[in-house]
């Protein structure tokens, strides 16, 4: 017999975070638990207000769908219960995480992945002032980061980049627009990317703008980040994106990014790992997809005051799974 739970929380940020759509002082989660002859699978997620989502709709989702997993849906059954997002995602975590448990197999074992014992990740940088963003990109390489996600907006692009390039000469560098661009002069700034040696550019334009891209010439990828959720997303990407972010409360779980991340490299495309502000809850149902991932951008829960316990081990720069046996 299965029982379900699911309730939500709480983590303030300790240091706002902002991006192109606003700002955030915490994470609002939801935590799902699925009880099985004693055994407890978790789940998280986070609603996002951007894709429709509130903390009400997703309760609602999950009270709906709750009774036909205590009955013991799997899975493979989930993905027809609930269309791709975050309350999905929550119950394919906790079913994962149940599966886990009962097996005595790892999360690496069950998805046949090849574990790590360390993963370098992007540790992001949100928009401010030029210089203050110069002083963040000092203090996180001064922390050991090597790789930086920039935050941008449509404003004062030239001179947050050359603060930021200036100040840390010798890290990598990304950029993430959250869809602020328009494709008007969308290649001056690409090309001032490319010259100052950032990898890749995240959603410049907004969703429903993909066709823009098309034979669009630009020195460096661009990845499909608010434009690509599920696999169905993929057809409309081809030959605009090099790119798709992957992220769990976008595909509905670990379950559908496995497949969303194997169909878009079958048409030639890279992989980037993301999550939302989050706990290392979410982070844990996302580990195996980083074996396959160009970029890692897993840090959300490094903006906590505090994470759950037992939480990943983060660094500036790494998760060090061996220290928690992850």
């Amino acid at each position: 017999m299965r029982r379900v739970r699911f309730y939500p929380e709480a983590w303030p940020l300790h240091t706002a975070f902002v991006i192109a759509r606003g700002s955030r002082s915490e994470a609002r989660v939801i935590v799902v638990e699925i009880e099985e002859n004693g055994v407890i699978g978790v789940g998280e997620c986070t609603p996002y207000p951007h894709f429709g989502e509130s903390e009400i709709s997703v309760m609602a989702q999950l009270g709906a769908t709750a009774p036909i997993i205590e009955q013991g849906t799997s899975r493979w059954e989930l993905q027809s219960l609930l269309p791709a997002g975050a309350a999905r995602n929550a119950l394919d975590s906790a079913l994962w995480n149940l599966e886990q448990q009962q097996s005595g197999q790892t999360l690496w074992q069950l998805t046949g992945t090849t574990p790590l014992p360390s993963i370098s990740m992007a540790q992001t940088l949100s928009i401010d002032t030029p210089e203050a963003m110069a002083q963040a990109a000092i203090a996180n390489q001064q922390n050991g980061a090597t790789l930086l996600k920039i935050k941008l907006d449509d404003h004062f692009i030239t001179e947050r980049m050359v603060a930021i390039r200036s100040a840390v000469p010798n890290v990598s560098l990304i950029v993430d627009a959250n869809e602020s661009w328009q494709s008007e002069g969308l290649a001056a700034r690409c090309q001032l990317l490319a010259d100052l040696g950032v990898l890749m550019l995240e959603q410049p334009l907004p969703v429903g703008q993909d066709d823009a891209l098309a034979n669009f010439i630009h020195p460096l990828p661009i990845c499909a980040d608010e434009s690509c959720h599920t696999v169905e997303s993929l057809p409309q990407l081809v030959g605009r994106y090099q790119m798709v972010n992957i992220k769990l409360d976008k595909t509905g779980g670990l379950t559908g990014a496995l497949a969303l991340a194997s169909a878009a490299k079958e048409r030639g495309m890279e992989v980037m790992l993301g999550c939302m502000l989050c706990t290392s809850r979410a982070v844990r149902a996302a580990l195996p997809l980083t074996t396959g991932a160009k970029f890692i951008d897993l840090d959300g829960p490094t903006w906590l005051e505090k994470d759950v316990v037992p939480g990943l081990a983060f660094h500036c720069g790494v998760i060090d799974l061996q220290a928690t046996g992850d």
